[in-house]
Parts: C-alpha cells; sequence; structure tokens
C-alpha cells in the first residue's frame, strides 16, 4: 500500500486549504455568518458554495460525467480531511453527508433517467436530499431485519406505511431515498424507492431537538400514510434495498471519518496555538510536560486514524468491500474526535468551554459520531465476526503476486 498523493491530488488538497484558510475561517469568526442551528447561513453558504463550484473544487468524488472531478477514495481521504479544518467546510464544496452519499448510490445505482430526474439537480447544488431508513422502537435501527415501514404494490405503484425518525437533513430535503419493507424475505425483503418532498402521502412530525449542532435540514422525525411512489423510481430492483444500503453506508461511514480527521486536527492546532502563548506560574503551557504528552497522544492518534482510513479508502478503491477496515477506522475516528475536542477544551480552559472557539462547537457535535452510520458496538460486533470467520487471517499481509 502506497499512500503516496499523485501530484494531480496533491494540487486539490493545496487549493482547498486555501479556500478553507482564505474563506472559511474568517466566516467562522463573524456570528452574522451562523444560522440559528449553529451551522453556516444560507446566504454566505450560497456565496461559499458558487466560489467553490467556479475554482473547480465541487463534488470531487463523482465522475466528471455526473459533473464531478472524478478523484479516487484515497485522494478524497486527504480532501475531505482539508475541508473539516473548519466546520462550514464540507457542505460549501457540496461534500456534506447525506447529500454526498446520496449522490454517490445515485451514481452507482441510479438509471439514466434517475440520474437526470434525482442526481443532477443534487450535484447542481440546487436541491438537497435525505435517506430515510433509521426507525423508532421496535423498528428497525441498526438491524434493518427490525423494519415495519411497508411499501405495498397497487398497480404500477407501490404505497408506503410507516414511521422514520433522525432523518438528517429532511427539513430542506427535496430529493429522499427511502427504505422500506416489500416482503418478509430475510435477504430480499427491502426496497429502495425514490420520491419528492411535495409528493402526497407523508410528513415531517417534527424536527428533533438535539445536544449538538445540527446539519442543514436538522434530524426529522417522518411519518408515512400513503405516499404512492411509481415503479420507476425503485433505486436498482425491488428486493435488493439491502444492496442499496451496503453501497451507500460503507463509503459515507469512511467519508465521516475523513471529515472528523479533519476537526480532530483543528483541536489540536486551536490547542497547540494556545498552549504556545499562555503562561501560568511562569511557564508556558507549550513546556508543560503534561501538556507536551497530551498533544503528542493526540497527534499519533489521528494519524492511526489517517491510517486506518486510508487502508480503508485504498481496499475499497481496488473493489474491495472494506467491511473490517471500514469499521475499525469508524470506531477509532470516531472515539478520536470526541478526545481531541475534549483535550483542546482542556488546554484552553475557560476559553475552550466558551464560544470564543470552536471547540465546545466541536466537543457537542462529536458525541454523535459514536452513534451515527451504527454505533461503537455493532462495529465491534462486525469485527468480532470477521475475526471468528478468518482466524488468524484477519492480520493477514496483502502479498503481490
Amino acid at each position: 500500500m502506497d499512500f503516496t498523493l499523485p501530484p494531480h491530488a496533491a494540487d486539490f488538497v493545496a487549493r482547498i486549504d486555501s479556500f478553507v484558510e482564505t474563506h472559511l475561517l474568517p466566516l467562522e469568526a463573524d456570528p452574522a455568518a451562523w444560522d440559528a442551528h449553529e451551522n453556516i447561513a444560507e446566504v454566505p453558504l450560497a456565496e461559499m458554495r458558487a466560489r467553490a463550484k467556479a475554482e473547480g473544487l465541487w463534488c470531487l468524488g463523482l465522475k466528471p460525467e455526473s459533473g464531478g472531478q472524478g478523484l479516487p477514495m484515497t485522494a478524497l481521504a486527504a480532501c475531505y480531511e482539508a475541508m473539516n479544518r473548519s466546520v462550514f467546510g464540507p457542505v460549501c464544496f457540496n461534500a456534506a453527508a447525506p447529500d454526498d452519499g446520496n449522490m454517490r448510490v445515485l451514481e452507482q445505482l441510479g438509471t439514466e433517467a434517475q440520474k437526470a430526474r434525482w442526481l443532477a439537480p443534487i450535484v447542481s447544488g440546487g436541491v438537497r436530499s435525505a435517506f430515510a431508513m433509521t426507525e423508532p422502537a421496535p423498528g428497525g435501527g441498526s438491524d434493518p431485519g427490525m423494519m415495519r415501514t411497508r411499501a405495498r404494490r397497487d398497480g404500477d405503484d407501490y404505497v408506503v406505511e410507516g414511521t422514520k425518525w433522525f432523518i438528517t437533513g429532511a427539513g430542506v430535503a427535496e430529493h429522499f431515498i427511502l427504505l422500506a419493507r416489500t416482503s418478509d424475505d430475510a435477504r430480499r425483503g427491502h426496497t429502495a424507492f425514490l420520491f419528492h418532498r411535495d409528493d402526497p402521502g407523508w410528513e415531517i412530525v417534527r424536527r428533533i431537538p438535539i445536544m449538538g449542532p445540527e446539519e442543514h435540514g436538522g434530524h426529522c422525525e417522518l411519518r408515512f400514510e400513503g405516499l404512492r411512489v411509481p415503479s420507476e423510481n425503485v433505486l436498482l430492483e425491488e428486493g435488493r434495498g439491502l444492496k442499496v444500503v451496503q453501497t451507500r453506508l460503507g463509503p459515507a461511514r469512511l467519508t465521516h471519518c475523513m471529515r472528523w480527521l479533519g476537526l480532530a486536527k483543528r483541536c489540536v492546532e486551536i490547542a497547540t496555538d494556545y498552549a504556545a502563548r499562555r503562561e501560568g506560574f511562569g511557564v508556558r503551557l507549550a513546556d508543560r510536560e503534561s501538556v507536551q504528552v497530551m498533544l503528542g497522544d493526540l497527534a499519533m492518534e489521528i494519524e492511526i486514524g489517517r491510517m486506518l482510513t486510508m487502508k480503508a479508502a485504498w481496499e475499497i478503491e481496488r473493489g474491495g468491500f472494506a467491511r473490517k477496515e471500514v469499521s475499525m477506522a469508524k470506531v477509532h475516528v470516531a472515539n478520536l474526535l470526541h478526545k481531541a475536542a475534549d483535550v483542546g477544551i482542556q488546554i484552553n480552559g475557560a476559553r475552550g468551554y466558551s464560544r470564543d472557539t470552536v471547540l465546545e462547537w466541536i466537543y457537542r457535535y462529536a458525541r454523535q459520531a459514536r452513534l451515527v452510520d451504527g454505533a461503537d458496538e455493532v462495529h465491534k460486533m462486525v469485527l468480532h465476526r470477521e475475526l471468528v470467520a478468518e482466524g488468524r487471517g484477519f492480520w493477514r499481509w496483502e502479498t503481490a503476486e
């Protein structure tokens, strides 16, 4: 495995670094740039998205024919990490969840007609999207086998009944991907559907309050009471919903890790800068061994996270599922992000706990990382399953042919 960036990818990283430093970090410091839900407001967001598109930093992972830049997964790891040096970063480059994952799965699995109808408007930046899968208990969460939302066939349509919740971005989304049961078959009982915000037969019950800052559109509870979806809006085919989920969530979990590494590095940056300037009892914080140990440990943990993320990206890039690699990266980086924010706050003291820096924003945001796209415990169960199946081969070295 050689993670050396080719010049083309390194150029993207450098240009993203410059964009974040020049445009996004100053916006973070401007209270007027924030919306009521603690994210970038719509007016500056529109300006930054237009600028990013004009500079060729738009939809980096999509194919050129889809409107993207065609970067492979390993290059995306470096680019997405650079984007999230700013908490405003990913959405400005059209690389934020859930749109990023939705665009990827539509590009891979959609028909040409579906790409024109459902993908192109998201790529253009004119439309946002959501992925509706999770349900309140006793419905499906990490275990889709528990799913209770149903779609029954009625002529050329499917009629959907059920409830979803914690659907990220639903409050502003126009295009939705919905997972529902079409039979009780354990492997072929789920189907993915495409529907529009204006279609009748469903509603947003509420925008669920959360402890952390929110993505645009929040995290919503949805109720379906007779939503009719025409058969041409089935994604892939009836009964292949779990394939859609697998195609979408594996890379999406990894792109979360890429972005979280950028935030973790930002925490270290803020802490290091403050430690170099702040003195106590005649000694700079940076000269205290306890502070050096904290920052040195974080530097190591971040590099471990980068290697795990890059290895998983490399495995996906060469056509593998990277199931265990993604799970290891997801668990490690999610916990690392929380630790980095915590250490950053501790070194900054009251300043870190205040809103004079973005550390407290990252700290609250970080707690969800251990839950979204599979809780830590679920991923560790996946790793145990792989360990049992592979035995000592779990740690095998790849051998050149």
